[in-house]
């Protein structure tokens, strides 16, 4: 599931709607679309730890093409996100500054002044109504950043296979941040992952492949985040749809070494006290 946030920055509630639907809108014609509202009267006005956590309500529900909405006192954007991503192909953020994913910025001066929590890297566009919208081409600006994936996603996708009906199997791996490896270890902060542009991506769906050529192996999903990965979030995700147990517990075993092994991925770990590239130390 690809994610987009959506800020108003001064903009007349009607026209920041006004961007939210078209670009639910758009997005509907290219697949499932998932949007997340946060209702900004009835917070708290606090803000918790991760960008993706706010105070008060936040209701989510399915775009065109559902039929229900939902809504709870401290839920969290990214538990909206991953319920969504379960089943759908998009997700709208919208009025929930901070979000790691691309964002389109809505009001009069967006064009010349973004935000301070909205990060001008991750501004896909900044427009003052929604006819400005036109020229951007919303999918495949979105195809080209990473997506947002949970173990439960890649598991529900994976049972989706044409060849589910022959498993019996289904073995995952989650990697994770690791505060420490001892109790005398300074404590990691967190990891940043930088990728080899184009390789890394071309290296991992050539591995999938291999993978699903073995005997009694009918999927495989690997998917491993790049950029802040703070203590505790998970990192990497192997899962294999396969005919018995055996064949899908070898499976994702080799397919996470050799993930680590084979992509091209880069990683920075800050500590409390110092920040290093661990290749550099290799």
């Amino acid at each position: 599931m690809h994610v987009l946030g959506i800020v108003n920055h001064d903009a007349r509630g009607d026209a920041f709607e006004h961007v939210v639907d078209q670009v639910v809108d758009r997005l509907s014609g290219a697949g499932r679309v998932g949007v997340v509202r946060y209702d900004a009267t009835i917070a708290d006005g606090t803000q918790v730890r991760e960008s993706t956590t706010v105070g008060g309500d936040v209701t989510y529900d399915l775009g065109a093409d559902g039929d229900w909405a939902a809504n709870g006192t401290g839920l969290t954007v990214e538990n909206a996100l991953d319920r969504l991503a379960i089943d759908c192909d998009y997700a709208v953020v919208a009025g929930v500054p901070g979000l790691r994913q691309p964002t389109i910025v809505v009001g009069p001066d967006a064009e010349t002044s973004h935000p301070d929590d909205a990060d001008s890297e991750r501004v896909l566009a900044a427009v003052d109504a929604a006819a400005d919208l036109e020229d951007v081409s919303l999918v495949d600006a979105l195809e080209r950043a990473e997506p947002y994936e949970t173990l439960e996603s890649l598991v529900a996708r994976i049972k989706r296979s044409s060849r589910a009906d022959r498993a019996g199997a289904i073995a995952t791996f989650t990697g994770r941040v690791r505060a420490k490896d001892s109790e005398d270890d300074e404590r990691t902060e967190y990891l940043e992952f930088e990728k080899y542009e184009g390789v890394a991506d071309e290296r991992m769906n050539s591995l999938e492949a291999e993978l699903e050529e073995r005997d009694g192996v009918f999927a495989v999903e690997l998917y491993h985040r790049t950029g802040i990965v703070e203590d505790g979030e998970d990192i990497v995700f192997v899962v294999v749809l396969a005919g018995h147990r055996e064949e899908a517990f070898r499976t994702v075993e080799d397919g996470i070494n050799r993930l680590k092994d084979e992509v091209p991925l880069f990683k920075k770990e800050v500590t409390v006290a110092d920040e290093f590239w661990v290749h550099d130390r290799s």
